[in-house]
């Protein structure tokens, strides 16, 4: 089982030395990745909760984000080219790029750079967006009702600047002649790319055969959830004529992660469950259970508050040299 490091640049209050702090650890630890989180605003009407949709539209999180529209969260995607400099071998990412808010051909030229600035360790994790509030501020309203056809032609934009010398697109977000937009990514033909589908297998199953995507990611999902989501996203596949099966696929989900020294309630509460918040032997036994349910690579996900980043250092060693180890023996 690989680790990945959510960072937690969507804080109410995060220092650049606490980040940089995390992603040394991961890269001494031998984490596979480290991942920023892509949130351009929070909205006043967060603080009231009164947000017009839940978080990730998931019914069980709420109309309030758990940041203040006052807090001084870091923006994910600057941070990137700043991994990339302060580190030699773990690999990187956003977690997701929310693509109506850019520009697909610049965002394509963008992270073609940043995996030149990382010697070819930039994955890439692509999805549309939830939050209409967000999509304004980005001076994107007009797109959030087609935002799922904007994540289509980002994708096939993007993998049409990374694998030809020029390359032109005529579609609806974007219209351009032939152009040649730089330096192609390091990784061939380019970089691994992740999509978000929290609700729809048939779309999943959808853009892993036509574009060829190599990972899946979730949110908060029990190994009961990433059992059913393999069997179905396989299932819509099997329905298309493609080659392509779930087993390609890196299948991963941003949990809360912390180590207590009692044991925790674990009981179901949808997306609010603590799937990896608990004792040594909770977090043992539920990282056992999501291997044989077909996680391969949790997103470790050091939650929004209440947590100093000095508890996160010692839960990452802790899993790393103690954890690990025994569900490796198992």
């Amino acid at each position: 089982m690989k680790l990945a490091l959510y960072l937690p640049n969507f804080r109410d209050k995060v220092t650049v030395r606490e980040l940089e702090d995390l992603t040394a650890l991961a890269e001494d630890l031998d984490f596979d990745s480290v991942w920023t989180l892509d949130r351009i605003i929070v909205p006043e009407a967060s603080d009231r909760g009164e947000m017009q949709y839940p978080f990730g539209m998931l019914d069980e999180m709420g109309r309030q984000l758990p940041v203040s529209s006052r807090g001084e969260f870091l923006q994910g995607m600057p941070l990137l080219p700043w991994l990339a400099a302060k580190t030699s071998k773990v690999r990187i990412g956003m977690s997701i790029i929310d693509t109506p808010y850019r520009s697909p051909g610049v965002l394509a030229a963008e992270l073609a750079t940043i995996d030149h600035l990382s010697g070819g360790r930039l994955n890439v994790a692509v999805g549309s967006g939830w939050m209409p509030e967000e999509f304004a501020a980005a001076s994107a309203a007009h797109i959030f009702p087609k935002r799922h056809k904007h994540v289509r032609e980002t994708l096939e934009i993007m993998q049409g600047i990374w694998t030809n010398e020029v390359f032109e697109y005529h579609g609806e977000f974007a219209d351009f002649e032939p152009a040649g937009f730089g330096a192609k990514p390091v990784q061939k033909p380019h970089p691994p790319i992740f999509f978000s589908g929290l609700k729809d297998p048939k779309r999943s199953a959808s853009r892993i055969a036509k574009y060829n995507l190599s990972g899946w990611i979730g949110i908060q999902d029990s190994p009961e959830d990433i059992q059913r989501w393999r069997t179905e996203i396989q299932r819509e596949l099997d329905e298309l004529d493609t080659r392509r099966s779930v087993d390609d696929l890196e299948i991963s989900s941003m949990i809360w992660f912390v180590i207590t020294d009692q044991d925790m309630d674990q009981s179901p509460r949808g997306k609010g469950t603590n799937l990896l918040v608990g004792s040594e032997a909770q977090i043992t036994d539920q990282l056992k259970r999501y291997r044989e349910a077909g996680l391969t690579m949790p997103f470790l996900w050091p939650p929004f508050q209440d947590v100093p980043v000095a508890k996160t250092l010692d839960d990452m060693k802790r899993l790393k040299e103690e954890i690990l180890p025994k569900i490796e023996a198992m």
